[in-house]
């Protein structure tokens, strides 16, 4: 996923423009959308495949010099602490509002301060999203087990450090995931 923003560096953004346009003439490239391309790719029995929501909403951040983050429900997802699929792709971010339709996919961009989003260490966000997701009564030893287990090193070191960022109910909760509790 990319759009022309990404090669402002090779040339004006008409030339740019005019290169891309060439690419999708070509069938190099695919036009998805106003300002977003990609490579087409293609499966022998599901066809042409559509980019992830996540890749759409990183290149739309790249364009906007903005950070993003998974909502809640998504992000608990992705690190396993639910099994339930939210059925919109829906993520927070300091740029701002957009809803970008690509095919069947519908990616929701939702505009929140800057402290909220971008404070923390990417993976960090992602837990913390993630136990807001689950709620301080759902947190169980399972679910703090398999985050620890899931997380690098390296990860479990940021928590320890974007502690101060986080609600105060999930302190010992992150303090455990880290190994600070062993």
């Amino acid at each position: 996923m990319f759009t022309p923003f990404d090669f402002l560096d090779l040339g004006s953004p008409h030339s740019v423009g005019m290169t891309l346009l060439r690419l999708v003439r070509n069938g190099q490239l695919r036009h998805l959308t106003r300002g977003l391309y990609d490579v087409p790719r293609s499966h022998p029995l599901l066809g042409e495949l559509l980019p992830t929501a996540e890749a759409i909403a990183q290149a739309l951040a790249r364009r906007d010099g903005a950070k993003i983050q998974p909502m809640e429900a998504m992000a608990a997802n992705l690190l396993g602490l639910s099994e339930q699929v939210p059925v919109k792709a829906v993520f927070l971010t300091d740029g701002p509002d957009r809803l970008v339709k690509v095919g069947p996919l519908t990616v929701q961009l939702k505009q929140r301060p800057l402290r909220k989003v971008g404070s923390a260490a990417p993976t960090s966000s992602l837990v913390f999203a993630a136990l807001r997701s689950v709620g301080r009564d759902h947190v169980t030893t399972a679910r703090i087990a398999h985050l620890r287990e899931t997380l690098s090193p390296e990860d479990r070191k940021r928590l320890l450090k974007d502690l101060p960022l986080a609600p105060v109910w999930m302190h010992p909760f992150l303090r455990f995931i880290a190994g600070e509790n062993a």
